[in-house]
């Protein structure tokens, strides 16, 4: 898929689930639930048994949708961002910056989101070609935080994760955010195979998206 097309998909959702779960059965069942809800980007973490394989079937469900994206998270190194590539992933996200993945995802033309915290690392990571930033963990700085980023670097895209809930997913949108990536506040439910209560979160969270960028028209 196209570099473009991916980064398109990603924002015009503006919200990338990021799927943790104690099976390959769960990770699946996570992730169709959100796309059930309209939330497009599933983000499949590599601490997830069997990530590839998941990975691998969930491109292949959604391999003639036009909105679905399919990623790979907690990608710690280059090798691991081949797997998930050749599995299907169409975007690699990362705890941190690492250079050679960002080589490896230049290569094959794959969005890089990396994981940084300051001026400094997002700087660095934006010299290798990095389209996102993930802003993590987004906890540790509150929405606030990106005025005070996009002051230096106002062309800076970032998605922030972790600390990201139905309660401030407005305001991140509107300090600036193009995405923000929710993980356990979303996907909770899963522990106890309420799927269908994903599915309610999920809308909810898009229809927040939506209404923090229609107030910033």
């Amino acid at each position: 898929m196209n570099r473009v097309t991916v980064l398109t998909k990603i924002s015009d959702c503006g919200v990338v689930a990021v799927v943790r779960a104690d099976s390959k059965e769960e990770a699946i069942n996570i992730s169709e639930a959100c796309v059930k809800g309209g939330l497009y980007g599933i983000e499949v973490t590599f601490t997830v048994q069997g990530a590839d394989d998941v990975i691998r079937e969930l491109a292949a469900e959604y391999s003639n949708d036009d909105k679905v994206v399919i990623g790979a998270g907690t990608v710690l190194d280059a090798v691991t961002a081949r797997i998930a590539i050749l599995a299907g992933a169409e975007f690699i996200v990362s705890p941190s910056f690492d250079v050679e993945t960002a080589r490896l995802c230049n290569l094959y033309q794959v969005p890089y989101l990396p994981g940084c915290m300051t001026i400094t690392e997002m700087k660095h990571a934006l010299t290798f070609g990095v389209d996102i930033i993930k802003l993590f963990p987004g906890n540790a700085f509150g929405p606030d935080i990106i005025c005070a980023i996009k002051a230096p670097l106002p062309q800076v895209n970032i998605m922030p994760t972790g600390g990201v809930n139905l309660e401030n997913v407005h305001r991140w949108i509107k300090n600036g955010c193009i995405a923000v990536g929710v993980g356990g506040n979303l996907t909770a439910p899963a522990k106890t195979g309420d799927y269908e209560k994903i599915t309610v979160y999920a809308r909810q969270y898009v229809q927040k998206v939506q209404e923090a960028r229609e107030a910033c028209l």
